[in-house]
């Protein structure tokens, strides 16, 4: 049998699964990835964890001993999450390992409702450092104008970080620049850079979704000849400016210096509209030193039928450049595409975390009143959450 993920690892990308939940971890399902499915990584975020919460069984004896302790809902919470992530470091320290601490991590999200706030950000993620304690955990903190100092303060304590929900070619380069401010001064500080570890999420499928709203209003022919291909040209030219920056001579000294590279970790590579192909957003951006975190039913579509055709990335910045050109031409404004996207992610994870809130305080006032399952009164919220937060 053909083993499509092994070539596409052998390609150079790194399988990580954007997905969590404590079944997942207590059935074994996330190591038999790890050990069958060259599952090297994993990704989470509040709609995740909102519906994970739906898993009632699996949290009940955590809820009870949290509502016994009357810890309130926000620290119930992080306590929640933080086992789980604990966990699935534990389970990936294989990979961590095995890759000298590159491959084997595992996100935990900062409160999104911080987004816009610096100071309450890195002190969100240094309390979450300390409270999973694990080398293999990053630490995901957005890309808002707020988020970029935030990133290099944390980078500098010697946390790793996961940058998310970047959507755009500027704010992707003020993340790498973030990135290496960062590295500078924790290199001063004394720390070992071959122990901090980054990647940059830059967001694939929802910018297809945006933009091809906006192609299907416009309604002319060479609109729609452009549907689903921003979202690809997008991230292509992302990558041509991660080459510049990690050969330049400023990174130069970093790796010098023990330090690796912020990776692009492919975000939101599920596809939104069934008429593409379900692993498009895996097939055409294979390129060395990237990841892809996919949802655990575009691992198993990619197993099956899954192309990888060498690298599809950076042969096509052309190409990319023509779509973007094309975009214009026919009156997509990217900078309004990217603008809204950045601002509705932002509103999705929050919108996510209130609900995943709501359900552990329903879940805890439960267990206060031994009524039921505590984890049940979560359920409702979680599908609220989710439906809310849409996939990644």
């Amino acid at each position: 049998m053909t083993d499509r993920l092994g070539e596409l690892t052998a390609a150079g990308v790194a399988v990580w699964l954007d997905d969590l939940s404590r079944v997942r971890l207590s059935s074994g399902g996330l190591d038999q990835l790890r050990r069958e499915k060259h599952l090297v990584g994993v990704t989470s975020n509040p709609t995740i964890f909102a519906k994970a919460l739906s898993d009632a069984d699996e949290y009940d004896w955590q809820l009870r001993d949290l509502a016994i302790r009357g810890v309130d809902v926000e620290e119930a919470v992080r306590n929640l999450t933080a086992y789980d992530v604990r966990w699935a470091c534990d389970v990936m320290r294989p990979a961590y390992d095995a890759t000298a601490g590159v491959d084997g991590r595992v996100s935990l999200e900062v409160d999104p409702r911080l987004a816009y706030e610096t100071e309450r950000t890195v002190a969100e993620a240094k309390a979450l450092w300390w409270l999973v304690d694990r080398p293999n955990l990053f630490i995901k903190i957005p890309a808002t104008e707020a988020g970029l100092p935030a990133i290099t303060a944390t980078l500098a304590e010697g946390i790793s970080v996961n940058v998310t929900l970047i959507f755009g070619l500027d704010r992707y380069s003020a993340v790498m620049d973030a990135f290496l401010a960062g590295l500078e001064q924790a290199k001063a500080n004394g720390h070992d850079l071959s122990k901090i570890g980054s990647v940059a999420s830059f967001f694939v499928s929802r910018v297809d979704t945006e933009v091809d709203k906006r192609l299907e209003k416009i309604g002319s022919a060479d609109a729609r000849a452009l549907r689903g291909k921003a979202a690809v040209a997008n991230a292509r030219l992302a990558y041509e400016r991660y080459t510049e920056v990690f050969s330049s001579a400023r990174w130069q000294a970093l790796a010098d210096a023990g330090a690796h590279p912020q990776r692009p970790l492919w975000a939101s590579t599920s596809t939104k509209n069934p008429d593409y192909r379900d692993v498009i957003y895996v097939e055409e951006l294979i390129a060395p030193g990237t990841v892809n975190t996919m949802p655990e039913a575009v691992i198993h579509a990619f197993a099956d039928h899954g192309e990888v055709r060498g690298d599809t990335v950076t042969g096509a910045y052309d190409d990319a450049r023509q779509v973007f050109a094309g975009l214009e031409s026919v009156g997509v404004d990217m900078a309004d595409v990217i603008e809204t996207l950045e601002r509705e992610g932002v509103e999705k994870f929050e919108a996510s975390w209130n609900e995943l809130l709501d359900g552990v305080r329903k879940s805890l006032e439960a267990a206060v009143k031994g009524t039921g399952h505590p984890g049940a009164a979560a359920k409702g919220s979680a599908e609220a959450a989710r439906k809310a937060g849409g996939n990644a």
